[in-house]
């Protein structure tokens, strides 16, 4: 009777994956519209409609840097309906800055693919007198705490980018956390600040109008958007190669078949000739790795930017 029922449980399980997507199926997005994740789930799912001839429809449910729609992933059945669309930040950044998580990022998410990544850059006003990377820590290592990098807010990508700097260099700044990326921008254009790591995205328009200067991209070679701008590597770091990310998940226990279809496809859109292009330009780089390779980079990043935040003794707001 035993063998009996789980061959009936493995058959059922074979017909329910062979039929996937029977219904539309929903992306949530952990953050409003208009931003990089929401961007990359309309563009992605736009494709993956066409593909399997049902609606793959963006949920935003923004919340707590991103934790209150990782929830929601977590909660939803492992039958493919339900997917998170989601960056770095829910996965391997918020748990470890916010207790009582519903959720446990290492356990609780089956892991389809990094979609796209973008390096962070490392930008000045355009009249600063800071020319090089290595002008910044020279001011840092005579004045330690003084020289001002903002930020988008506590825990962000650029305020842990800047962390993870002063670590590696063994100098300190000090840290102006904004409520956003938009007022922080417009203080660092203003010259109110003096520093920050913002997202290549997010700065590539001034820093191209002449109004901010890049004194070095985070990526592990130099941007194709930037050509003439250093890597941190090449101006003498080491260690601190940093990367924002998208990436698609699903919540533990989807059918092995159904993970390699989305994967298939979701790696396949972000390849189409009608989007590959559009992506870089926007200073996305395109991943598209395999679900065991998305799997292992997740543990490695939650165990980096675990032991930069604890180090950094940071806090959420």
């Amino acid at each position: 009777m035993k063998k009996l029922i789980c061959t009936l449980v493995a058959t059922l399980a074979t017909a329910t994956a062979f039929a996937w997507p029977d219904k539309q199926v929903s992306m949530i997005v952990p953050f409003p519209p208009g931003g990089s994740t929401d961007l990359i789930a309309r563009t992605v799912g736009a494709k993956l409609q066409e593909k399997f001839g049902q609606a793959f429809l963006v949920d935003n449910r923004a919340g707590a840097g991103g934790t209150v729609g990782a929830t929601l992933a977590k909660r939803a059945a492992p039958d493919g309906q339900t997917l998170l669309v989601t960056s770095l930040g829910p996965l391997v950044i918020g748990p470890h800055l916010m207790k009582g998580l519903g959720y446990d990022p290492l356990k609780d998410f089956d892991y389809i693919t990094v979609a796209v990544q973008a390096p962070n850059v490392l930008a000045v006003p355009a009249n600063s007198p800071y020319k090089t990377v290595a002008d910044v820590i020279a001011y840092e290592k005579a004045n330690p705490g003084k020289l001002t990098f903002a930020s988008a807010g506590n825990g962000t990508s650029d305020h842990l980018t800047a962390e993870l700097f002063w670590q590696t260099t063994g100098t300190t700044g000090l840290h102006i956390p904004y409520k956003g990326g938009a007022p922080a921008m417009t203080d660092l254009l203003g010259g109110q600040v003096a520093a920050t790591f913002m997202n290549i995205n997010t700065g590539l328009s001034n820093i191209k109008a002449g109004k901010l200067r890049a004194l070095a991209v985070t990526s592990s070679k130099r941007s194709p958007l930037l050509p003439d701008v250093p890597t941190l590597e090449e101006s003498g770091i080491k260690g601190a190669t940093v990367y924002s990310w998208q990436a698609f998940a699903a919540p533990k226990g989807i059918a092995a078949d159904v993970k390699a279809k989305l994967n298939a496809a979701i790696v396949a859109a972000l390849n189409d000739p009608a989007v590959k292009p559009k992506l870089l330009e926007l200073g996305f780089e395109i991943v598209g790795n395999t679900p065991e390779q998305f799997t292992a980079y997740q543990a490695a990043e939650f165990a980096r930017w675990k032991k930069v935040i604890e180090v950094g003794k940071i806090e959420a707001d």
